[in-house]
């Protein structure tokens, strides 16, 4: 019967090996990475055991090991076309006959060079499919990581720490490439040279290598502690660095805050006491990681040790058929064989922090997309229905209860509320951000589940209450990956009330706003907004809080530029200052996310006790 430590030993090393083939599998088809680095590998692995194999020869030649009846013996072999070590011996024994011992000495030494150059050569191409490997798999890794993590609903982005996922795409991605790549390959190169080098052995002497042999349980048990204590600590560390990346890009997007509020020490003490973490993290992992080379050297050492006591009492007894020139081959070949047998046990140390940093990876490319994609296009000729909708983010609250409204093509609806009503909550449903949990939005009688998630955002502008801009040029937001011109542009920009202020900027349109457009004020940055949405040209627009932030003069500004815009369009408006809606065809009064009245401007006033008059008369409307 299995223990139950034995059995979930096996699940966690079956669940390694899933993730470091997964992991594997972007660089794509593995066929084409292994077949030609194995073949170089091999090349390089048979010649590099050759150079020390053609040392036996030399010593022959040079201590006159090598009898004639030896010598005639090999004259009449005829090899195998394959079979470089017997060719080589032939060409020896026929130099040693015709010219002389020099001319044999020459021909080895020409020999050990020839194949020194293969070797090499090899080893470089092998390296050369390496890295074409390497690049190809980080490369598609970090593509399809981000272009998943872009597909992921609002409310990942919402309960997820931006730092974390900053981390995953970025650091993780580059410690798979500095560990699991370059394991993955140091498993395969070294090994085909160490079992190159036992072949080597075992042909010269089996009872000495099979003495050598007796060390591989050993070694492995050794390493094989190792690596469960490494995964701990990997799985730390990589937790510790995403930590550290969420400091910074909370402090650096907060820094108006931080420096207002005197924050530095704050935040430089949580950054410091995050950096030690991670710092002890990495300094318990390298303790153990770099404990298993010098125990792998040592290991090779006292092999040799013991290597020369039982090969040399074999040559002193004259038992084992031993030569001197065997034996002190042998021993030239078994000491390299620590270096591919240490940088395997190395790649499987090193590896242990790529795959805690791929699992990491896989487990948010396994995030369910929450918003499932629909097949229909969107048509709208009539009107937007929100029939019997309620959401809630979780279990625990609702946030809307039984919404009931119409919107009309060509119509303006604004919804009107204190503050966490569920308003712009309203508006993200419309355009699928989330999905209701009961009832149904329809545009035309079709519910939005239903409607391809392009077609439906690509016929909807939403203008939000702080301007999303990047750190690009002012045509480049205002076009924000559309193909358009700058005719088209500037035409947008003097609908939003922007062309004045634009062409002040130094370079005009080709000014750079800096980082979320900090170089403008909150009035230009909206404005800005509007042209892109204007750009757009949507038949609906969502206008949330659009100019709830903004002074007078703003405002004023903003709110012709919204004037121009919802022209002949369906708009959907959240407001907070009750000034800016009086126009609209019908308003929604939400509280506490409920609809609790409906009407024009006019006939809620006329409500005695009614909601939207208490919230007029606060704003002295």
């Amino acid at each position: 019967m299995i223990g139950s430590s034995e059995f979930g030993t096996r699940n966690s090393v079956l669940l390694h090996m899933k993730i470091y083939l997964r992991i594997l599998g972007f660089a794509g088809n593995l066929k084409n990475f292994i077949v030609p680095f194995a073949f170089f590998s091999l090349i390089a692995g048979v010649f590099g055991v050759l150079n020390l194999a053609l040392l036996k020869p030399l010593l022959d030649v040079l201590f006159e090991q090598v009898s004639p009846e030896k010598m005639q013996e090999i004259l009449q072999s005829h090899p195998k076309w394959y079979d470089l070590i017997g060719h080589f011996y032939k060409g020896f024994a026929e130099n040693a006959i015709e010219n002389g011992k020099l001319a044999t000495l020459r021909f080895v030494v020409f020999a050990v060079i020839i194949a020194s150059l293969v070797n090499n050569l090899a080893r470089y191409l092998s390296i050369r499919v390496l890295e074409k490997f390497k690049t190809s798999m980080i490369a598609n890794l970090r593509n399809r990581v981000f272009s998943h993590t872009l597909s992921l609903h609002l409310g990942f982005f919402t309960n997820e720490r931006k730092g974390e996922l900053m981390s995953r795409i970025t650091g993780d991605v580059q410690e798979v490439e500095n560990s699991i790549a370059s394991s993955f390959s140091a498993v395969i190169k070294e090994s085909i040279s160490l079992i190159s080098f036992i072949v080597a052995l075992v042909a010269l002497s089996w009872k000495l290598s099979l003495f050598a042999l007796l060390l591989v349980p050993v070694i492995s048990g050794f390493l094989a502690y190792m690596i469960k204590k490494l995964r701990t600590n990997a799985t730390d560390s990589q937790q510790r660095l995403s930590n550290i990346v969420s400091v910074m890009e909370e402090a650096f997007g907060n820094m108006r805050v931080v420096k207002a509020f005197r924050a530095e020490k704050f935040v430089s003490d949580k950054f410091s006491n995050e950096n030690e973490q991670y710092r002890r993290a990495v300094y318990g992992y390298s303790k153990k990681r770099e404990l298993a080379s010098p125990f792998s050297e040592f290991s090779g050492v006292t092999a040799v040790a013991g290597l020369l006591y039982f090969g040399g009492a074999m040559i002193l007894n004259q038992t084992g058929g031993l030569e001197a020139s065997d034996f002190i081959t042998f021993i030239a070949l078994f000491s390299q064989i620590t270096r591919p047998a240490k940088e395997i046990s190395n790649a499987f140390g090193q590896a242990q922090r790529g795959i805690v940093a791929g699992a990491r990876i896989l487990e948010l490319m396994d995030r369910q997309v929450e918003i499932p994609e629909g097949t229909r296009e969107m048509t709208f000729d009539r009107e937007i229905v929100f029939d019997h909708v309620h959401f809630s983010y979780d279990t625990e609250r609702e946030i809307l209860k039984d919404i009931n409204f119409r919107i009309p093509k060509g119509h303006t609806v604004a919804l009107v509320g204190a503050s966490g009503g569920g308003k712009s909550t309203l508006a993200d449903l419309l355009i699928r951000f989330y999905d209701v949990t009961a009832g149904s939005i329809t545009i035309d009688g079709v519910d939005i589940r239903e409607l391809k998630q392009d077609s439906l955002r690509s016929r909807m502008g939403v203008v939000t209450q702080e301007p999303m801009l990047f750190n690009d040029t002012i045509a480049s937001n205002i076009a924000f990956g559309r193909e358009v011109s700058e005719e088209e542009i500037i035409r947008a920009a003097r609908i939003a009330n922007a062309h004045d202020f634009i062409m002040a900027q130094p370079q005009g349109y080709h000014t750079n706003i800096g980082d979320r457009g900090t170089r403008l004020s909150g009035g230009q940055k909206q404005r800005l907004s509007i042209a892109r949405a204007i750009v757009q040209n949507p038949p609906v627009l969502i206008l949330d809080e659009a100019t709830s932030a903004l002074d007078t003069e703003s405002e004023k500004l903003v709110q012709e530029a919204l004037t121009s815009l919802m022209k002949n369009r369906t708009t959907l408006v959240v407001a907070h200052r009750l000034s800016t809606i009086q126009n609209a065809d019908t308003i929604v009064v939400i509280n506490n996310g409920e609809v609790v009245e409906s009407g024009t401007h006019d006939e809620l006033m006329s409500m005695n006790n009614g909601y939207y008059r208490k919230l007029a008369g606060m704003q002295e409307l």
